[in-house]
């Protein structure tokens, strides 16, 4: 298992189309992805427990990975979503 914090730049926050780039990153990959965010943790494959979150912008977020693509899951997650605007 691997994990990263990380500052959400997004103007928006996450919100409709972004949370949907994120979760088709997620989505590519076999292993167990979850985002944790004011202590509540949800599945990055999971389009409501994401949007449930509520995250706006500048917000920090924990993302952990754990199975056998973790580590290039967790880069390519991250990738989606230092890229949103």
């Amino acid at each position: 298992m691997i994990q990263q914090t990380v500052e959400l730049n997004s103007i928006g926050g996450l919100y409709g189309r972004s949370v949907t780039e994120l979760i088709q990153t997620a989505s590519r990959y076999s292993s167990d992805i979850f985002l944790t965010y004011n202590g509540r943790k949800v599945n990055l494959k999971s389009i409501l427990g994401v949007l449930s979150l509520g995250i706006q912008n500048k917000a920090e977020i924990k993302l952990e990975a754990s199975g056998r693509d973790e580590e290039e899951a967790l880069q390519q997650v991250i990738k989606t979503l230092t890229s949103l605007d």
